[in-house]
This record gives structure tokens, C-alpha cells and sequence, in this order.
């Protein structure tokens, strides 16, 4: 839920840090900072705040040194203030490290070293910078930090450094948590995701679960969690930096709304032929996701009902407590970051059954724990609100389930919604005093309203909720007033009639509608509407509702003063349970 970066070469260690940290701060951004080595010297810079403000404020980049970690934080223990932010140390101020994850026994260890050390901060990540300092006492630095990694339990990514160390090296943990190596031209990097480390190389190593690592600017080596030396194959991937920056949009969001007509190709190309051979085989498929991704789960559900499968999408975090997976159960989970910690627990849950990812990071966690693994191609997704990750899920779920020659129009309707901005934007003004709204499907339709609804909350701050349509009389009805803002997910399908008898009920009692529908009779009812071409086809309805309700939601968020990059509280990849 945090961001790592880490550097060790002949480069100015504070400005890669910063640099870093700036394309890192979608994974938290209450606070931030960095620690320098410089010829044995150790200093430390850190601050509550975001990175832009706390890094000018404490003239991070005046910071002399070739060897350094940096620190991008998403509070979980502790409150947000100077003390609880990374790096953190030990009582020497010797070492230093940055961790990302959560350390589940910090109470006992931290009971354990309080006789001897003394404590800065309310963190559960101290607690490593004291093991170590603990160990060293007696055992040279690497052993130490690796006998201090198996006494944690939860989830981490580590990075460490120590003043005392000659070589200057940093040391890397992870488990459960993210952890790239990036390995440079007499120079080495870590962060906790590729785009921080794209300017320096494109050559990158994943950590994997239970993985140590050691660099220095000479190279790195892996350990496995016995402490024996592994190979970790090395990845290069083909992304411009300006891949991961906005491209004159002014923010991530509208960049990477904008991006859906590129990157619908891409996903279009991914091979999900094993994928669908697997389906094939299953009768009970159990779909875990979380967030975004569980709208987009719960629509694959409905696809794999009507084709007779006995299929049905779980909340990754409640799956454990409520399924009972088997060898006769085929496992699918969907994750953009491929490090979701409860889509993560949720495989591990499902032991014996055969597992299928639907992942933007083919490089990740989840990954490795899946026989079958579907890349959906989009490219990098900076923005905390996932918007053309999930319709790249889409695409993926259509041609799973349709085949690709249903999708040959997807670009032309992709720009078709697109192309409507204008009215979104009126749209958007009329909806942005408001302080509630609901958002109406049927059918495959809903599992887009409860996506459209989510995205909306997420960064306007309105209170919203989705319903099939039918449900609203069974108690929202109550709720319906006069202006009461009412938006409506209403392609002429199969469904179109019965949703037309809930527009009707919610305009009798003052409520306003705003549609997305190709329906004329839906228009006539509307105060305002988004028109989905004529001849669309209804397997891709849902693509062409969310599209402008996304925009509808970067609008609103804009015109009440929200940077919709950064929803409050909320971070990109949650790697917490």
C-alpha cells in the first residue's frame, strides 16, 4: 500500500529517490521521505505530506550520495506525521530501511526489544530496524537482516541500508508485497513498481514470495528464504517512460480514459485460449476479485450462467469464510495489479483447485500462484481509479466467452463514446452540487452500474449507490425526491421494458433521469442523455455504458475541486488484508 525505491550506483542517489517517488506516489501519499549514505554518513529527510511539497520543503535533492532508499506512505499503524514516516531506524541510527505491508506480530517483537531499544515512532516497521541492529550485535550485517526477516509474520517489502556497511549495499525482502529489481549499467534499482525505475533501464528482476536480495552498484544476488542463492529470471518490457506520465492531460485519469482507444487493440491481441479451455472443462468456476475487478467478475458470472456453467463471483476478502473450493472447482481471479492481498489469500485458500489470472502485471504475484495466466495487455495505469484496466477486463471477459470476431467494432465504439465528452460535461455540471445520486441496471447491465456508481463515489465524494432496477421499490424508492438525480443504464435489450416501468416510478416522484441508452423512448424520459450508437450490439452494451460514465465521474470530480489521481484514503494497490 506504499511505495519503495532504491538506489545504489555512481548516480546522485536523493534525485533518482525523488524522481522515483513521484511516479510512486498513487501507492500512498501522506507522507514521504528519504535516506542518503554518503561515505559513511547517513541522513535522513522525511515528512508528512505529498511528494512534490514535502521533497521542495526539505531539499531532498541537495542530498549528497551515490546509495539511498525513498519512501511513499499509505498510513495503516500509526497516525500520518513526521515520526510515523519512512525511513525509519534503529537506536544507532546506523540502519535504515523502508517497508510496505503489514507486520502481523510487531506487538510481540516489538514487547520483545523494548527492555533494550528505544522506539520513534508507532509503526509496525521499526520493529525491523531494531531486529536487525539486535542481530548484528553479533553476526555480520547480511546474516543478521536475514535472521530478522524470519522472525516476521504478515506481509512486507523491505528495503535496507546500514551506515556501518563498507560496500554500501541494500538489501531487499519481500513477502506478499511487491518488489522489483531493475538492474542498470554499473548501477542498481528497487521499487515497488516498474514505471519508477523505466528512466534508468528497462531490465528488470521480480522478487518472488520469500525472496532476500543484496545490491550493490557491481550487481545484485537473490536468496531464497534458507538463505541458498537463486536464479530469477529477468524481464524486459517495452514501455516508454512517457508511457507511465500524463502526455499533456491534465490528469492520469483522463490520460488513461483517452488511452482505452490505443490499448483496446492490445488487449484484443491476448491469448485466452487456454483460458477458455479450462472454462470448458468446469462446471463450478468460483470468480474472486476485489474492488473494480469484482464488477467485472460479476459480469463474467452472469456470461458463464447463460452458458450453463454453474459460475459465481465471491469478494476475494470473504471468500475464505464462505467457499469450499475442490479439485473440481476452477478457480478465476482477476487483479490489474496482480499483488491484491485478498485475491492473493483467496488462491492460497483454493489449494486443489486449478487457477485461471486475469492480470495487468504479468510479472506479479498472482502469477505464479495459476496454471493459466491472461495478460490484459493495457500498458501502465497510474491513476488510483482503474478505468481502461477494466475495460480491458471487458474486452478480455467478451472474447473469452465470444470469441474475437464478435469484437471487431470495439475501437470504432470505444471512440464513438469517447467522441461524446461535450455532454458529458453538462452532464457533469448539473450532477456536481448534488450530494447523493443512484445509479439503475438489469441484468448484464448491473454489475456496470455498481462499476459506474464505485467510480463515482471514489473520487466525487457524492454518496451513491447502484441497484437493479427492480429493487428500488423494495425500499431505495423511499429515498426519491424532488431533483433527486437518477442515472440510468438503459440499452434497448432484453431488459429495456421492465427498466422503462422503474424510469417512470422514480420521475413520479420528482426524481430527474440521466440516461445511456439507444432507446428512444428512454431519451423522451431523460433530462439528459448519452446516446450509444445505433446498431451496437448488445454483447457490448456494458463497454459502451461505462466508458462515459467514467468520464461522467472524471468531470464531476474535477468541477468540485478533487484531484481525481488521488482519492482520499485510498491507494492503488492494496497489498493489505
Amino acid at each position: 500500500m506504499c511505495g519503495i525505491i532504491g538506489y545504489v550506483g555512481p548516480g546522485k542517489a536523493s534525485q533518482i529517490l525523488t524522481d522515483g517517488l513521484k511516479m510512486l506516489e498513487y501507492r500512498g501519499y501522506d507522507s514521504v521521505g528519504i535516506a542518503v549514505l554518503n561515505h559513511g554518513k547517513l541522513e535522513v529527510r522525511k515528512d508528512k505530506g505529498m511528494v512534490e511539497a514535502v521533497s521542495s520543503a526539505l531539499a531532498f535533492t541537495t542530498m549528497d550520495g551515490n546509495v539511498g532508499i525513498g519512501h511513499t506512505r499509505w498510513a495503516t499503524h500509526g497516525v500520518v506525521c513526521r515520526e510515523n514516516s519512512h525511513p525509519h531506524s534503529d537506536c544507532t541510527k546506523n540502519i535504515v530501511l523502508a517497508h510496505n505491508g503489514v507486520i502481523e506480530n510487531f506487538s510481540k517483537l516489538k514487547a520483545e526489544l523494548s527492555t533494550s531499544h528505544k522506539f520513534a515512532s508507532d509503526t509496525d516497521s521499526e520493529v525491523i530496524a531494531h531486529l536487525v541492529e539486535e542481530y548484528s550485535k553479533t553476526q555480520p550485517l547480511q546474516k543478521a537482516f536475514m535472521r530478522a526477516i524470519g522472525r516476521l509474520e504478515g506481509s512486507y517489502a523491505i528495503a535496507l541500508m546500514s551506515a556501518a556497511d563498507s560496500e554500501e549495499r541494500l538489501f531487499l525482502a519481500r513477502r506478499n508485497s511487491p518488489l522489483v529489481i531493475g538492474v542498470g549499467k554499473g548501477e542498481m534499482l528497487c521499487a515497488s513498481d516498474i514505471p519508477a525505475m523505466l528512466r534508468y533501464t528497462k531490465t528488470f528482476v521480480t522478487l518472488e514470495e520469500g525472496d532476500m536480495a543484496v545490491l550493490s552498484k557491481h550487481g545484485y544476488k537473490v536468496y531464497s528464504a534458507d538463505g541458498s542463492e537463486v536464479a530469477r529470471k529477468q524481464i524486459t518490457v517495452d514501455w516508454g517512460l512517457e508511457m507511465a506520465q500524463k502526455g499533456g492531460y491534465p490528469h492520469f485519469m483522463l490520460k488513461e480514459i483517452n488511452d482505452q482507444k490505443h490499448f483496446i487493440n492490445e488487449s484484443l491481441a491476448s491469448d485466452v485460449t487456454e483460458a477458455r479451455k479450462l472454462i470448458d472443462r468446469y462446471d463450478r468456476i468460483d470468480i474472486i476479485a476485489a474492488g473494480t475487478s469484482y464488477h467485472a467478475g460479476l459480469l463474467l458470472a452472469y456470461l458463464l450462467q447463460g452458458m450453463g456453467k454453474g459460475a459465481q463471483a465471491f469478494v476475494a476478502s470473504d471468500y475464505p469464510f464462505i467457499a469450499k473450493p475442490d479439485g473440481k472447482t476452477l478457480i478465476i481471479g482477476i487483479s490489474q495489479s496482480g499483488e491484491t492481498a485478498d485475491v492473493l489469500q483467496a488462491f492460497r485458500y483454493a489449494q486443489k483447485s486449478k487457477k485461471i489470472a486475469i492480470v495487468n502485471t504479468l510479472s506479479s504475484s498472482i502469477t505464479r500462484l495459476s496454471d493459466c495466466v491472461v495478460s490484459l495487455n493495457a500498458g501502465p495505469e497510474v491513476g488510483v481509479a482503474a478505468t481502461k484496466t477494466f475495460t480491458s477486463t471487458l474486452v478480455i471477459i467478451f472474447k473469452i466467452i465470444y470469441g474475437k470476431e464478435k469484437l471487431e467494432g470495439l475501437s470504432h465504439l470505444v471512440e464513438t463514446m469517447l467522441g461524446q465528452e461535450n455532454e458529458i460535461k453538462r452532464l457533469a455540471q448539473v450532477l456536481a452540487p448534488k450530494e447523493n445520486a443512484f445509479f439503475l441496471g438489469r441484468g448484464k447491465n448491473f454489475p456496470i452500474a455498481l462499476e459506474a456508481s464505485h467510480k463515482f463515489k471514489e473520487i466525487t465524494y457524492i454518496h451513491s449507490e447502484a441497484y437493479p432496477g427492480g429493487e428500488l421499490k423494495h425500499g431505495a424508492l423511499s429515498l426519491v425526491c424532488d431533483g433527486f438525480p437518477v442515472i440510468v443504464l438503459a440499452p434497448k435489450d432484453e431488459a429495456s421494458q421492465k427498466l422503462f416501468g422503474n424510469i417512470k416510478e422514480v420521475k413520479a416522484r420528482g426524481g430527474v433521469i440521466f440516461s445511456v441508452t439507444d432507446d428512444p423512448e428512454v431519451k423522451r424520459e431523460s433530462a439528459f442523455h448519452i446516446d450509444i450508437p445505433e446498431g451496437t450490439d448488445p454483447a457490448l452494451y456494458p463497454l459502451a455504458l461505462i466508458i462515459p460514465l467514467h468520464l461522467l465521474a472524471y468531470h464531476v470530480s474535477v468541477l468540485r475541486g478533487i484531484n481525481p489521481d488521488r482519492p482520499r484514503n485510498l491507494a492503488k494497490t492494496v497489498t493489505v488484508e
